[in-house]
This record gives structure tokens, C-alpha cells and sequence, in this order.
């Protein structure tokens, strides 16, 4: 969680070489002016992020109780997949209109947008008006995600950053008990208060509103909208409603990709003249490396996420809220890792070698999930999720400001946005990729058990649906242990196919270049009341 910067049309090394000559030391960070509005801000920022803190535990877990609960049926998919898409999808407009009208009224606007739709979700009484809580809740969550890097971008030089998004953290850890979800509103309450009074940053207030809109990219938005969306509909249904070979799937999937290209196109064409993706950000390999890789460490995040509930609750048979407490582990040990890593950053200004540990702890992780069956002890599950979650999240939040190293201060709103877009949309594929995989697998084996119901019920690769303590108890033996032995195989796949996509990660981060991490702030953007000059650059202390 930190914030991106841009990269001129120039090439990179004139980037890296400015960079270079403007840190003085590779000891040496910038201290910038920590008043009292200054921490007041960071508070509000912590309370912003707290709102976000939920998604990855509880949902994941609770999924087949809510289903069950308000009847969704087989919709059940769009509770996660409406929240991915639209927090996705908004988040490289929400940097435009960061930059048009100021960090304030949308990091306003943003949670209450969140406040709005926990609230639906928290009295909704059908299904669809849980999946309409969830598309508002997602708008939201990728705006929150995203203005708490742009604002730290704008307050602190890049790198001391990890210090500032340490707190954040330590403050987000909180949200990861179960009990946050029914204090969202008043939190949500509380940041829009303290959003209002205190964050108050500069921005060009002289500009005229059509002057303004015109530094939207509307057309580009809604090109990568509607690709985003018709991607995300053939991800959906494939393999739950329609086979992966059928039309259905495959035409969204193209139409996706193609309009992707055509996004691309248009953004690099003189025809684009305010770009919300400029083809600059892209123009060095770390960059791309970067950027894919965040892709990949997003959608392994969910792959975990996501399918070791079904080994607690299909293999292990616990119910939906001890599987929860079996993944302890991962939200203990992550988000102590994610601020150490983050400190180590800020100190030491490096980051090539904390992705190729990670990715390497994340490998070693998730390939001994493959390992797991119904008789692994605790111990067993608990260190292997300790190790992938220290991989991961060695990652995370240091990917962006290395991604920003090379970019200049003044596209930071316009590449935050993005590399908020692309760890969003490997949400979706992190849940689309090991889903196929799981339900094909367990097909195949679903041959083997002897009770023709169980076939019947796992047909149409409803076997995800299906992984809980209660269905595997309905049956009687030997169907009841054939059941849990094919949820083994098919999970050991699913663990094995991860392994190649960790593989991947760790391999192209042997290709990144340490570029210097600047100990100057240079933004437009600084707190109000600011001395000219005073927030441009920033006096170097020794550490």
C-alpha cells in the first residue's frame, strides 16, 4: 500500500540517472514537517484502511453460511465477483479525478461510498440485495485501496513511505477479527469526520469545472470498463453454468482481451490527450516486471485465499467459523511481515532482494499445501501457512513503491490508480483459475465414489459449492471418505499449478533493476498552509 508516480516519454535511465543525483546517500532519508494536521491525516488514513481490512478473511469463509442463509443459489458467485469488478474498474478513473479535483472530497466521497454499501450489505435480506450492497461496497474498497497510497504519496518522499504505510497497517490489522464487520459504520463514520476535518491538501482550485472534466479520459475509462466487465462475465460462468469450450465463455473472454488492446492503442494514439493509463509509466523493464508481477502475487493471494477454506472444511471437516480460526496464521503472521518488510524498505532503500525471498518463501508455501490430506497435524498446516504468508506479503506492499521509483512525482495519481487496477483484477483470476482447476479435478475422481447422489450433486463443477462439513457428513462410508480423498486430489493440483505461477514471479524478479528510492517530495499536492518550497524539498538526515 504506497503510491506510483509516472514515467516521461523519455527514456528510463534519464528517470533513474535524475534519481541518482538527487539522493545523496544511500543512508540518508528525507524527514519531512510531522505537524499535528500531519498525523491527524495519518490517523484518518488508518481509519480509512480499517474499512477494508475485512474482505480477505471473512468473506472467503463465510461464503457458504451467507449462501445458505439468504438462498442465493448460483448466483452465490456474483457476492465476490460484483465486488472484484467494480473495485477494479473504478480505481484508474478514481486517479484521474484525484488529479482534476483534489485528494479531499474524494477520499470523502470514497468512504462514503464503502459506509454506504456495508450498510446495505449488513441489513440486506435477499440475495440480490446483497450483491447490490457488495457492487457499492466494491467501488469503495477500490477507492480506499487506492487514495491512502495516493495521499501518503503526496505527504511523505518515497523512501520514507514504508514507515507511514507501516502504521497504516498496524492500524488494518485490527479489521482482521470478525467482530469489525458490525463496527463498519461507525468507523466509516469516523473516518468521514476526520477526513473532513483534517485532510486538507493542496490541489488547483483555479481551474474552471470544463477545464477539469476535460482531463478525463472518459472514452479510455469506458473502453477499459467495458473490456473488464465482459472478461469478468465468461470468468464467472466458466466451468459453473457453461463449459470452458462454449460460446458463452469464450466470446466475453476474447471481446475482453481485444477491447484491452484497443485500450492500449488508444491511450498511445494522439488521439487520448489526458491518458488515465499513460503508456510512460511502462516505459523501463522494472516497471513491467512489477506490474505483472503484482498481477501474479495478487492472484495467488486469492488462490490461497480462497481454496484453503475448502481443504479445512471438505478435507478436515470444520465448519465455516473454526475454518476461520484455522487461518489464524496467515492474518497473524501477514501483516506483522507486511510491516517489516515495509521498514526494511524505507531504511535500506532496496527492494529487488525482498521480492526474490518472497516469492521464493511464497513457492516453498504453497507448494507444501500440496502435501496436506486429512491426517496432516495442525502443526503441519499452520507452518506452511506461515511461510507463504510471509512470502506474500513481503511482496505486497513493496511492489508499488518500486514500481514508482522510476516514474516522475508527477503522474503518482495516474500510476497508483493503475498498479490498483492490476492487483484487483488478479483478484478475479485468482479465484477463476484454481476454481476450473479444483472442479475438473474433482469431477475426473467424483468416477470413483461409489454413491451415484454424490455424482449427481458435484455435476456441472459445483464441487467449490459443495466442499463443507455438512454435505460430506450427509453421506454415510465408504462414499463419505471417496468424497474427501477427491477433494484431496483435486486440492493437491490446484497447489501444484500455483507452484508454476510463484515459479514465474520469482524468476522475473531476478530481472528488476534497484533503482534509487528519491528522499525528495516534489508534488503539487502537499498540505495546505505549506510555505513555497517547503514541501518540494525536503532537508536529509542521517539514519
Amino acid at each position: 500500500m504506497v503510491s506510483t508516480e509516472s514515467a516521461t516519454t523519455q527514456t528510463s535511465p534519464s528517470v533513474e540517472q535524475k534519481d541518482e543525483e538527487k539522493n545523496e546517500s544511500p543512508s540518508t532519508i528525507a524527514k519531512p514537517d510531522k505537524d499535528f494536521r500531519f498525523w491527524m491525516i495519518v490517523v484518518a488514513l488508518c481509519m480509512t484502511g480499517l474499512l477494508g481490512a475485512l474482505e480477505n478473511t471473512v468473506v472467503t469463509t463465510s461464503l457458504p453460511t451467507i449462501v445458505a442463509a439468504l438462498n442465493v443459489g448460483e448466483d452465490y458467485v456474483w457476492i465476490t465477483n460484483v465486488f472484484f469488478l467494480t473495485s477494479a474498474v473504478v480505481q484508474p478513473l478514481f486517479g484521474q479525478v484525484a488529479n482534476s479535483f483534489g485528494r479531499r472530497w474524494l477520499a470523502i466521497s470514497i468512504v462514503a461510498i464503502y459506509t454506504l454499501g456495508s450498510g446495505i450489505c449488513g441489513g440486506a435480506n435477499s440475495g440480490g440485495m446483497l450483491i447490490a450492497g457488495r457492487a457499492i461496497q466494491g467501488i469503495g474498497s477500490g477507492g480506499v485501496n487506492m487514495i491512502v497510497d495516493v495521499i501518503v504519496s503526496d505527504l511523505v518522499p518515497l523512501r520514507q513511505r514504508g514507515n507511514y504505510i507501516a502504521i497504516v497497517l498496524t492500524v488494518y490489522s485490527i479489521g482482521t477479527s470478525r467482530w469489525v464487520f458490525y463496527i463498519n459504520l461507525p468507523v466509516g463514520g469516523t473516518a468521514l469526520v476526520m477526513l473532513y476535518l483534517f485532510l486538507r491538501v493542496e490541489w488547483n482550485k483555479q481551474a474552471a469545472f470544463s477545464e477539469r472534466i476535460r482531463k478525463i479520459d472518459f472514452i479510455g475509462n469506458g473502453i477499459l470498463m467495458a473490456s473488464t466487465v465482459s472478461i469478468l462475465l465468461g470468468l464467472t460462468y466458466a466451468g459453473a453454468r457453461y463449459p470452458w469450450s462454449s460460446w458463452h465463455i469464450i466470446v466475453p473472454l476474447v471481446l475482453g482481451f481485444i477491447g484491452y488492446g484497443i485500450f492500449a492503442v488508444f491511450e498511445g494514439s494522439s488521439l487520448c490527450k489526458e491518458p488515465v493509463v499513460p503508456l510512460r509509466l511502462f516505459s523501463h523493464r522494472t516497471a513491467l516486471i512489477i506490474y505483472f508481477n503484482t498481477f501474479l502475487n495478487s492472484t495467488l493471494l486469492y488462490w490461497a485465499m480462497f481454496f484453503l477454506p475448502v481443504y479445512f472444511q471438505g478435507v478436515l471437516l470444520s465448519s465455516a467459523s473454526r475454518a476461520g480460526v484455522q487461518m489464524l496464521p496467515i492474518v497473524l503472521v501477514a501483516v506483522p511481515g507486511a510491516i517489516v518488510a515495509v521498514i526494511i524498505l524505507s531504511k535500506y532503500g532496496r527492494y529487488k532482494h525482498l521480492h526474490i525471498v518472497g516469492f521464493a518463501l511464497m513457492t516453498l508455501g504453497l507448494g507444501l499445501f500440496s502435501i496436506m490430506d486429512d491426517s496432516s497435524p495442525m502443526a503441519e498446516w499452520v507452518i506452511f501457512q506461515v511461510l507463504a504468508a510471509l512470502g506474500s506479503d513481503m511482496i505486497l506492499n513493496t511492489l508499488l513503491p518500486a514500481f514508482q521509483a522510476g516514474i516522475e512525482e508527477k503522474d503518482q495519481a495516474a500510476a497508483t490508480a493503475s498498479w490498483s487496477f492490476i492487483r484487483s483484477f488478479g483478484n478475479v483470476w485468482g479465484v477463476a483459475i484454481p476454481a476450473a482447476i479444483f472442479n475438473n479435478q474433482f469431477f475426473d475422481e467424483a468416477r470413483s465414489i461409489d454413491d451415484p447422489t454424490s455424482k449427481t450433486l458435484v455435476s456441472g463443477a459445483r464441487a467449490y459449492e459443495h466442499a463443507t462439513r455438512n454435505f460430506v457428513n450427509s453421506f454415510s462410508e465408504p462414499a463419505k471418505q471417496q468424497i474427501i480423498d477427491a477433494f484431496i486430489v483435486s486440492l493437491k493440483l490446484v497447489w501444484q499449478i500455483a507452484i508454476a505461477f510463484t515459479c514465474l514471479a520469482f524468476v522475473l524478479s531476478f530481472f528488476e533493476k534497484e533503482i534509487p528510492l528519491r528522499n525528495e517530495l516534489d508534488t503539487e499536492f502537499g498540505m495546505e498552509g505549506k510555505k513555497e518550497g517547503e514541501q518540494s524539498v525536503e532537508k536529509p538526515v542521517a539514519i
